[in-house]
Parts: C-alpha cells; sequence; structure tokens
C-alpha cells in the first residue's frame, strides 16, 4: 500500500523547505499560471508552447528542434544566434562571414522581406530578413515572414518541430511595432500565431525580472485574461 502525504513534493529531503520563496532569495524567477486543468477529453486547438526555463542552444545542440526561426542581416551577424548555432554545431559548413554574405546577397531594394534557408546539418534555419533600407524588424515584416515560415514547414514536415527566438531584446535586428517601440511579448505570439506558427518559442531573458507578473506557458492565452481586461473578475 501507498503511503500517502498530505501534499505533493517537489523535492528529495529538505529541498521544498530550503527552496521556499520567502526563505532565501533564489534570484531572477517567474510565476506560472495553468490556463486549464487536464483533460481527459484533449483540446486540439493549435498552440504555441512558451519555452520558460529551457535554453535554447542546448536543445538545439541536442537535436530536439529540426528547424529553427530566427533573424539575420546583411551587415553583421556577430551577436545572432544563428552565428552562435553554426559555430557550435560540428558539422555545420557556415560561419558569421558567410552567413552576413548570404544575406546581403538577398538583401535588395525591393522592399519585402525575405526567409532564407541555412542547412546546418542537425538543423535548418529558417531566417528573416527584414527589406534593405528597414532599420528595424517591423511587426508587420513578422507577420509576413511568419506566414511564409508557416507555409514551409507545412510542406515539408521534417522541418518540424520547430523552435523560434521570441524576436524581443535584439541588438542587430530589433523588432518594432507601429510606434517604433518594442512590441509586447504577447503581439510577438499573436502574430506568429495567426501567421498559422504553433512551434515552440523561447521567451526573451528579460522576462524573468518580473516576478510579480503571472505567465501562462501557451498561447492563446486563457480567456480569463480577457476577462480581466474587460472589467470581468
Amino acid at each position: 500500500m501507498i503511503a500517502r502525504v498530505n501534499s505533493v513534493r517537489v523535492y528529495d529531503g529538505d529541498g521544498d523547505l530550503l527552496m521556499l520563496k520567502d526563505r532565501q532569495d533564489l534570484g531572477e524567477r517567474i510565476t506560472l499560471v495553468p490556463d486549464a486543468l487536464p483533460s481527459k477529453v484533449p483540446d486540439r486547438t493549435p498552440r504555441i508552447r512558451i519555452m520558460w526555463g529551457q535554453h535554447l542552444l542546448e536543445d538545439l545542440l541536442l537535436g530536439r528542434y529540426r528547424s529553427l526561426v530566427c533573424a539575420m542581416n546583411g551587415r553583421d551577424n556577430t551577436r545572432g544566434i544563428i552565428s552562435q548555432l553554426a559555430t557550435l554545431l560540428p558539422t555545420s559548413q557556415w560561419d558569421e562571414k558567410s552567413i552576413t554574405a548570404h544575406a546581403a546577397h538577398f538583401s535588395v531594394p525591393d522592399g519585402k522581406v525575405k526567409v532564407l534557408k541555412i542547412d546546418m546539418d542537425m538543423v535548418e534555419v529558417l531566417a528573416i530578413l527584414r527589406p534593405a533600407g528597414s532599420q528595424y524588424l517591423t511587426v508587420d515584416h513578422l507577420s509576413h515572414a511568419m506566414k511564409i515560415v508557416a507555409d514551409m514547414i507545412r510542406s515539408n514536415t521534417d522541418r518540424f518541430p520547430s523552435a523560434s527566438v521570441s524576436f524581443l531584446g535584439a541588438h542587430a535586428n530589433a523588432l518594432v511595432d507601429r510606434s517604433g517601440a518594442e512590441p509586447s511579448f504577447e503581439t510577438v505570439l499573436r502574430t506568429m500565431h495567426e501567421a498559422g506558427y504553433t512551434g515552440d518559442v523561447y521567451p526573451p531573458p528579460a522576462l524573468w525580472n518580473v516576478s510579480d507578473v503571472g505567465f501562462f506557458a501557451r498561447y492563446p492565452f486563457a480567456p480569463a485574461l480577457d476577462d480581466l481586461r474587460s472589467g470581468g473578475f
């Protein structure tokens, strides 16, 4: 017979007591909020999983994904994840110089955002290249590009499972909304989802500094959030 305890434990030994947030400063943290309890009838709504607490580069190197969605430009990709990945993958024949040269070749003043395919053997990178002459990647650019990405994944299921960066907090490929400000994480998720993308998205590190805000683990978010925004309880 199984011995029952009063509550479910997380850690062995005294781990639960030692990890109580009011016992010590545990550093950066977030609060996850469930959007629904598990059901015997699975919800088949296409959703984006938000990979809180996971490390994108490590997951890519472990082979958890077949494709990566990120941004690139034709001038400098030194700090971009695409160059970091190329350096770390043992069978990749790409580096920062060749990646930037490849992007520059397609960066022509036609006003169109493009999605370039970079085959790194273990991972195919679907890299969003903003239009030449545009200083920033805009939400409208992202919307158009993610529709292309979604179609590319649907047409070739070998590109799934897929992971994407959030495009927030970037330097060379900063994302802005129509007002010129960086959009919210929700705006990014909504833009991706409406475009048809339902892969995994890795949130920006800056969100680990807002421990007083509750986060959902997938998008679309729970209807309760819209109820609260409309004045409901």
